[in-house]
């Protein structure tokens, strides 16, 4: 038997749900589980530097053995200091490539890798016009060096990929990877990266738009280029600067970051020359954390931007811009 206070609850109830329009005999309905989107979102981050827009592009990552491809330190230092990193020697390594608008011209700095990697690279043309610029409208596209990762990009089904743009590249690069002499002389297994960097050239030869540069170049106000030779023959750094604002686009002076940031004497097998590619690399760390200047990393988790500071050890550790919602 229900009590007159039970009666009044109910009562009240009712009264709520007709002034809302429910129905409370009514059962809810059943809903299948959302299916999942298994997708990130566009790859593409935005800064300004000075009067320079900045924008990270990703070509999007691979997972490469980097317990195997590092050289120069014993394979259980390295194996520690991914572990401390919570990474294995599998690791999913990013390739990003970085968008410079002067205001004057636009720049494209690496263009990732397209198809020549797998399924999960070629992704820099969309993020590009997911963050609101076309193909078309580069002006300049500098390339830090030829290894198909950085200039993969550069040619769509057999055309030039920027098909205005004209393509600036060190003389000391150009020359060696054009060169049919060097090529011959090269192991076998290495013929490939010569072959596949002379047909990524070629569209923009046969167009009059390849214009290597001899070194320490300026090459549009506020972009200049500084040698870095040893990973490979002309490898180069682009230092970008405005309003006494600066960020350097390394290239391939870092690869794994748990490792050569501690230890920046880690080289890797891909390097033409670890000799020279070693105190580049050891140099440009020092002037970094020095200077406290931005740094861009084609193979830093996307973004790839942030700076270094001296870890007292000899080593140094990488401090991630920290996020913002507005450019």
């Amino acid at each position: 038997m229900k009590t007159s206070s039970s009666k009044r609850f109910l009562s009240t109830v009712a009264a709520a749900a007709a002034i809302l329009g429910l129905n409370l005999a009514a059962a809810p309905a059943a809903r299948a589980a959302a299916p999942q989107v298994k997708t990130q979102a566009p790859g593409y981050y935005r800064l300004m530097l000075g009067d320079i827009e900045v924008t990270a592009l990703s070509d999007g990552s691979v997972v490469l053995p980097m317990d195997k491809l590092l050289t120069g330190a014993k394979p259980e230092q390295i194996q520690q200091a991914l572990k401390n990193a919570y990474l294995d020697g599998q690791v999913e390594t990013s390739v990003n490539g970085y968008l410079i608008n002067t205001g004057s011209k636009l720049v494209l700095i690496d263009t990732g890798a397209a198809a020549l990697f797998g399924p999960t690279l070629g992704r820099l043309a969309a993020n590009l016009r997911a963050a609101g610029y076309q193909p078309e409208q580069v002006d300049e596209v500098y390339i830090t060096h030829l290894h198909s990762d950085h200039a993969g990009g550069l040619v769509a089904d057999g055309k030039p990929a920027f098909p205005n743009a004209v393509v600036r590249i060190d003389k000391r690069e150009a020359d060696h990877w054009l060169s049919a002499e060097k090529m011959a002389q090269a192991p076998e297994a290495a013929r490939g990266g010569f072959k596949a960097a002379q047909s990524l050239l070629k569209p923009y030869q046969d167009a009059g738009r390849l214009k290597p540069f001899d070194g320490a170049t300026e090459l549009v106000p506020g972009v200049r280029a500084l040698p870095s030779y040893g990973h490979t023959p002309g490898h180069t750094v682009y230092m970008v600067e405005s309003k006494g604002q600066k960020m350097a686009v390394w290239g391939d002076l870092m690869h794994v970051a748990a490792v050569q940031f501690p230890d920046p004497t880690v080289t890797i097998s891909f390097d033409t020359d670890s000799a020279s590619a070693m105190p580049q690399r050891q140099q440009a760390y020092a002037d970094a954390a020095k200077n406290g200047y931005l740094v861009a990393v084609a193979h830093i988790s996307f973004p790839g931007l942030g700076r270094l500071r001296a870890d007292g050890k000899g080593g140094y550790v990488w401090v991630p811009l920290n996020y913002s919602s507005k450019p």
